[in-house]
């Protein structure tokens, strides 16, 4: 008889104090999800306890002089959840809503996409609990440097690579590059990935995430029949990675009919026109106030009529609450963890395809792979040689996965999560412990 893929064994181990019974956050999340895949590990299951316990987590005070000559104090983290395959990959985020246990499920989270895609790389994240609209641009460097002189004794270009999140770019990796180099006597291009072009960043970089969300895309709608040309698009959130999905699959012949993000949420039956609601959105921030379509409730934004879904907002976005109204047959996750335990068997019982954020999302660390290998031959590809490997990789993967939902019957995420698991688990094994 073949594991139940639903079955979630109870945690083995006691409730650390940042985790609440009725609030699992998304640490708790993440390990309901390995106890999910533990049943398929097979002998490596005896190594399992690796994956439910981060390797290292850094709490840092971030003390900056602000404009008005005031000091203020930001918690900042990073945490590696595993190395066993490479050093740390992870990017950084800047948002008032971060948490330790948030960062240490995003960078489980990295461990396991960056294994389902086979780049050598272990699992890493970090952020700052502040809300950067608040500073001011010196405010928001200065802040950023002190950040990079904290973790600094955890980063390095052979230990541990950070990458722009939310609310993080290219000019914010700049500054954490400029600061590591300073710090270290030399330059370290390849301290961090996602920098502009003049300072060792990558063709296509920008645009990965959400190119990769939609090469999975477009291969998951194949197997279930879909077609793309005419197909109905909702999209939450509109930055890097759902705009340019977004842009990608209405070049491709889809109707995006519905977006939302922090501004508010849009519906045009007739599909809205993409370029000019990306470019508004590089003006103002969000797409409240785009005139080409209505504005709904946000609430409603779950149950408008599409054949995809992609959330590529914040984590914790389709929950029982509303798994039950998406139309959709079809959700490609471009956020990280968007999808809670409970909604995935909702949306698995009403025969809706979750292209899960560790397989769908990882276009972008792919390319920072590109741009780390780059920085350290100091030789650089073109862009069309850089979307051609992105897509061989994208596309390699994704069969894998498939397949092994096929072979064991389970769903995509539990695919992906054997496949990755596996990975990082046999590294682990023959590696040993030390000493």
């Amino acid at each position: 008889m073949s594991p139940n893929p639903r079955s979630t064994p109870p945690l083995t181990h006691a409730l650390p104090s940042y985790l609440q019974a009725d609030n699992l956050g998304p640490w708790g999340i993440f390990l309901q999800q390995v106890d999910r895949v533990t049943p398929y590990l097979g002998p490596l299951a005896r190594w399992v306890e690796t994956l439910k316990r981060p390797k290292r987590a850094l709490i840092v005070d971030v003390p900056i002089h602000l404009d008005d000559g005031t000091v203020a104090h930001f918690e900042g983290y990073r945490v590696h959840h595993n190395t066993s395959r490479g050093p740390g990959k992870g990017g950084v985020r800047f948002h008032q809503d971060v948490t330790l246990s948030e960062v240490m499920a995003l960078s489980a989270w990295m461990s396991v996409k960056n294994a389902a895609v086979n780049v050598p790389y272990g699992g890493a994240k970090g952020g700052i609990r502040v809300d950067p609209l608040k500073l001011s641009r010196g405010e928001l460097e200065r802040m950023t440097r002190r950040y990079t002189s904290e973790i600094g004794i955890l980063i390095g270009p052979s230990k541990d690579i950070p990458a722009p999140d939310v609310n993080t770019n290219e000019q914010v990796m700049a500054w954490m590059m400029d600061t590591y180099s300073m710090n270290q006597g030399t330059t370290a291009t390849g301290v961090v990935t996602g920098k502009p072009i003049d300072l060792g960043g990558s063709l296509g970089r920008r645009e990965a995430t959400g190119r990769g969300v939609y090469t999975v895309g477009v291969e998951a709608a194949h197997h279930i029949g879909l077609k793309i040309e005419g197909a109905r698009l909702a999209v939450q959130g509109f930055g890097n990675v759902g705009g340019i999905a977004a842009k990608l699959f209405a070049e491709a012949g889809a109707r995006v009919v519905a977006v939302q993000d922090h501004g508010g949420s849009l519906y045009r039956e007739a599909g809205l026109d993409v370029p000019a609601l990306l470019a508004h959105v590089q003006e103002s921030g969000s797409v409240a106030g785009f005139p080409g379509g209505e504005k709904i409730e946000d609430n409603a934004f779950w149950g408008v009529d599409c054949d995809i879904l992609i959330p590529a907002a914040l984590e914790q976005q389709i929950t029982e609450a509303n798994a039950g109204r998406i139309t959709a047959r079809l959700i490609i996750e471009g956020a990280n963890g968007p999808t809670t335990p409970a909604a995935d068997d909702i949306l698995q019982d009403r025969n809706v395809l979750v292209v899960p954020d560790v397989i769908a999302n990882a276009g972008g660390v792919t390319v920072s792979y590109f741009e780390w290998v780059q920085d350290f031959s100091s030789f650089f590809w073109t862009e069309d040689e850089i979307n051609a490997r992105l897509v061989k990789v994208m596309k390699e993967a994704f069969a894998t996965v498939w397949q092994v939902a096929h072979e064991n019957k389970v769903t995509l995420r539990t695919a992906t999560f054997i496949v990755g698991c596996q990975r990082i688990l046999r590294a682990r094994e023959m590696r040993g412990l030390y000493p």
